[in-house]
């Protein structure tokens, strides 16, 4: 439980760090991209300023207004001329025309936005430089409507990642939803056959009291089945010790318990060890007993309305102990051959899914090994491999 609230705290934090990092991202990226545009502008501004120096000293005014009707005018950015008293003479790009005093206001304006380039001109006889006035320009357009769009990245982000805050807790409530009432059905599933078994030893002594040694000794295994039930569940979520066990051992304990108190299926569990030797492996034998059980029981419920078979298979290679449970029920479609290891999913009309989830966590987070469906045909049947290191 508690490596499940640090992996959900450090989601939450990945998805905010993640959030910071494309906001940071992307202010940094808009505002570079609005400084080389006013770079851009500023370099226009100043080819202007050269060209306007060459022809503000002509005997006519014919080349100016050229340069201001035909060549600024095509400019996306406000200008102003202004002569070295900073008082406007021509202007383009303002929308409308302009009196004096809102031109002045203008320039201070675009004066606060962008420093004036001064025209200077420059005699060819005595190199001589002298300002002959100013020109004045503001942002375009693109600019003004660039230096609103971190606001809308950082309003667009955090959309995002508060979606992911809600979407996530959404799904972990569920989660836990589905666990909190999948624990309970488990247990009461887990319960069930070690009770109903002791019902029907009651039964049986009533009936034949002759047998009260025999029907002892089986309630005696049926009590001890209800203590390791207790003994399965504080296990999960604590830390567990693992030492040696005989995986021919274990499944041999699981498989007989199942046929004794599992008549209708028990004809048809056949246990097949195909190693000559046995298989050791470092483990919980209350845990791993239980996730063998739960796939048997699985194999069993995929068989219940016809005659089927169920074998399990002990086999070693070279690193490995491996656990085959082959059945012929209904089957496993291939899609969810992955899925059906995840809480809360089931592919029975009935049930909370969380058998088949705790094999899972088991085997993988407990024993850190491996279970998956080997293979699986509809109608034809499964087989789950489970996959443990060896020990000598």
């Amino acid at each position: 439980m508690v490596k499940n609230i640090i992996n959900s705290s450090n989601i939450k934090f990945s998805l905010f760090f993640i959030g910071i990092i494309l906001i940071v991202g992307l202010l940094f990226y808009s505002n570079s991209l609005v400084n080389r545009l006013r770079d851009d502008n500023r370099e226009i501004v100043k080819v202007y300023s050269q060209i306007i120096a060459k022809t503000v000293n002509e005997p006519s005014d014919t080349n100016l207004n050229f340069v201001f009707d035909e060549i600024i005018k095509k400019v996306q950015f406000p200008i102003i001329y202004s002569n070295v008293k900073n008082e406007p003479q021509y202007s383009r790009n303002l929308g409308k025309e302009l009196n004096k005093e809102d031109l002045k206001k203008n320039m201070e304006s675009m004066d606060k936005q962008n420093q004036p380039i001064p025209i200077i001109y420059i005699e060819e006889k005595s190199t001589k430089s002298f300002t002959l006035g100013y020109l004045h320009y503001g942002n375009s357009n693109l600019i003004r409507q660039l230096k609103w769009l971190p606001y809308l990245e950082i309003i667009i982000v955090s959309l995002f990642v508060g979606l992911g805050f809600i979407g996530f807790n959404s799904i972990r409530n569920s989660e836990k939803r589905n666990i909190w009432v999948g624990m309970a059905r488990e247990t009461a599933h887990q319960l069930g056959t070690p009770v109903s078994a002791l019902m029907g030893w009651v039964d049986r002594l009533k009936s034949h009291p002759d047998e009260s040694l025999i029907v002892l000794n089986e309630m005696e295994s049926d009590l001890e089945r209800l203590a390791q039930i207790g003994d399965r569940f504080s296990k999960i979520g604590s830390k567990t010790s693992l030492e040696k066990v005989s995986l021919k051992t274990l499944v041999n304990e699981q498989v007989t318990y199942i046929k004794k108190r599992v008549p209708s299926f028990g004809q048809n569990i056949f246990l097949e060890i195909k190693d000559i030797e046995d298989i050791y492996i470092k483990g919980n034998t209350t845990l791993l007993g239980w996730a063998i059980e739960n796939i048997i029981r699985n194999g069993l419920d995929s068989m219940k309305n016809q005659k089927g078979k169920l074998s399990i298979n002990v086999l070693s290679d070279k690193q490995f102990g491996l656990i085959h449970i082959i059945d012929n029920g209904v089957g496993i479609d291939k899609k969810d051959w992955k899925n059906i290891f995840r809480p809360g999913f089931s592919t029975k009309n009935r049930g909370w899914g969380l058998g088949l989830s705790l094999v899972n966590r088991i085997i993988k987070e407990i024993h850190h090994g491996e279970i998956k469906v080997l293979r699986s045909k509809k109608d034809i049947g499964s087989t789950f491999e489970i996959r443990l290191k060896k020990i000598g």
